[in-house]
Parts: structure tokens; sequence; C-alpha cells
């Protein structure tokens, strides 16, 4: 297998070139589709509350992602602060979505460098996962240019909410090996109404297409573990609230029947979601079958389907010291 392409980046000095003109872009931050247009570099903060530092909530060791992703080692996840969305049922709201992201620890490039190459030498994991990273390009970037004259190696994953800007996708071209975004809702209405996001339906649809230009369907070495392309999640929300016969449909018109997704059905309800009585329950069984029994109308037969049982073993606590998915 080829190495990364982020290392022949390095080598050219294409990595270093996008790492400073993504910096610049923090001056006038449009990162993200929500272009709030202030200037990280002094310390303004819009909507992601995060500024010219990468916000890092915890770095470990991840054996709950998709099979290629976790392998036998674990992915190397990197969790960030901070989300330029607000979903009311958010799993992860104890790091997305603090007032403050200063109560995380803001980390320079050589240290984030540093927690990717713990996870590679130190933990063996077979990747680094960037879990919500749509707010840090410029950040991460900086820190790959850090690490790999130290020796990073391994396949980078980029693993977003799919809210995520072209031109910032673009600069990441040949950087990720791996794109991991969720296609949360087919709905503007509910996107708006649940996770304050103007617009999903056309920006994630169109990162979407522009990850798969990429990186292509997803490619496996000899040991089954992920080397490069696109895995597409969806996760089953009460009350077709996901549209998820919308969504699937489109992955099979305008990406492929081929394309691998990951059906979740470990929807709990979290954060503010049991005030909210369209999510404040558990999705039905009906539900679930619903959408697995149009995986097979559709013949789409690459990816995972989450079984019913046990969803809380998905759910993460940020406020454990050792280890975010450590068992209770």
């Amino acid at each position: 297998m080829l190495p990364p392409g982020y290392i022949a980046l390095y080598d050219s000095g294409e990595l270093q070139r996008r790492s400073q003109a993504l910096e610049k872009r923090l001056s006038s931050c449009d990162i993200c589709p929500r272009r709030c247009h202030v200037n990280r570099l002094e310390g303004e903060r819009g909507v992601c509350r995060s500024g010219s530092l990468a916000a890092v909530s915890a770095v470990c060791d991840h054996y709950g992602e998709e099979p290629p992703i976790s392998g036998t080692k674990g992915s190397g996840a990197i969790f960030f602060a901070g989300c330029n969305l607000r979903c009311v049922f958010c799993q992860n709201h104890q790091i997305s979505q603090p007032l403050l992201l200063t109560q995380h620890d803001e980390e320079d490039a050589a240290t984030l460098a540093q927690h990717m190459l713990h996870l590679q030498d130190n933990l063996g994991c077979h990747n680094i996962n960037l879990v919500s990273p749509s707010h840090f390009v410029p950040q991460i970037a900086q820190a790959l240019v850090e690490a790999v004259p130290l020796g990073l190696h391994i396949p980078l994953v980029y693993n977003s909410n799919a809210y995520d800007s072209l031109a910032t996708l673009r600069a990441l071209e040949g950087i990720v090996d791996v794109y991991l975004p969720d296609l949360k809702y087919a709905s503007d209405f509910y996107a708006k109404r649940f996770s304050r996001a103007q617009h999903y339906v056309n920006y994630s649809q169109v990162a979407i297409v522009e990850m798969y230009r990429q990186v292509g369907n997803l490619v496996v070495d000899e040991n089954g573990l992920a080397r490069s392309g696109l895995i597409v999640r969806h996760l089953i929300l009460p009350h077709r609230i996901a549209s998820s016969r919308k969504s699937l449909f489109w992955l099979t018109r305008s990406i492929s029947p081929e394309v691998t997704v990951s059906i979740m059905s470990q929807y709990h309800p979290c954060h503010k979601a049991l005030a909210v009585p369209l999510l404040c329950r558990r999705i039905t069984a009906a539900e679930y079958l619903e959408v697995t029994d149009l995986l097979a109308n559709l013949c789409m037969e690459n990816g995972w389907v989450q079984d019913m049982d046990s969803p809380e073993t998905y759910l993460p606590d940020f406020d454990r010291e050792d280890h975010p998915f450590a068992p209770v």
C-alpha cells in the first residue's frame, strides 16, 4: 500500500503552503459554512467558540468505530472541543457545546503533533481519527507539518458532521485519506430546528460529493484496515426526523449504490433532547426496520448496520479522566 498522501505533500512543500493559506483565513474566519468572519488570530470567537489554537478534549485509542477504522488496535481518536453545529441531541455535548472552550486544553501545533505521534508510536493505533475537525482544519494542517518529519505515517481520518466548507475540503485534498462524515438530515427545517444550521442539506451534500471525488470508494488493506475512501454515517432518528429515505436515495443517485454506509441505531436522548417531544425517546423497531429494509431495496450492500441492543455502550463520558469510553 502507498503511504498517506500528506507525506508526499510535505516533501514537495505543498503541505506547508496549504497550512499557511489556511492560517491566513483565520483572520476573517470562513473555515466552515458559518463564515463568522471573526479574527480568530486575535482571539475573537464565532459560533464554534474556538480561537487560534486547537482545543483538545481527549486523545485515546477508540474501539467503537467501524471495523476498518478501529481494527484490532483501535483508532487514534483526537476529540476536538467546540462545534459548528448546535444539535440538541448531541452525545458529545460535554465537549461540543461548552460556553468557554478554554476549559479544555488549547494546544499549539507541536503539542497536537505529539498527540498524533503518541497514538501511532505508543498506542499502535491504525490511524489518526480527527473527531469534529471542521473548525480546526488550519491547526490540523499545522500539526501535520510538525508531525511528518518526526515520522507520522498512518492514514488520516476526517470524522465530521458534514457541515463543511467546499473551499476548506479542497485544501484537504491529498491530506485526508478516509472521510467519515455524518449525513444528519435531508430536511433544512429539521436541521435549523434541532442543530441551528442554515442550509445544512446543500452544504452536507456538496461536501460529501467533494469527499467522494477526492477519495472514492473505501479501500482496505490485506488486514481489512481502511487505507482510503469514503464512509457515510447515518443516524436513525425518531419520527423520521433524519429523513433516512431521502438521504439514502440521494446517496445512491448522487454518489453511488456502492458507497460504503454505516447505519447507526444508537440514538439516545442526550443533552436537551429529553425536553423535545419529537426526540425524547429512542427509535422503535419499526423505525429501524424501515431503514434496513430500504438498504436492501436500494441494493446498498457495502457497510454496516448497527444492532439495536445496548446503544448506551457507544455513549462517551468526557468527565472521565482515563478514557471517555471506559466501562463504568
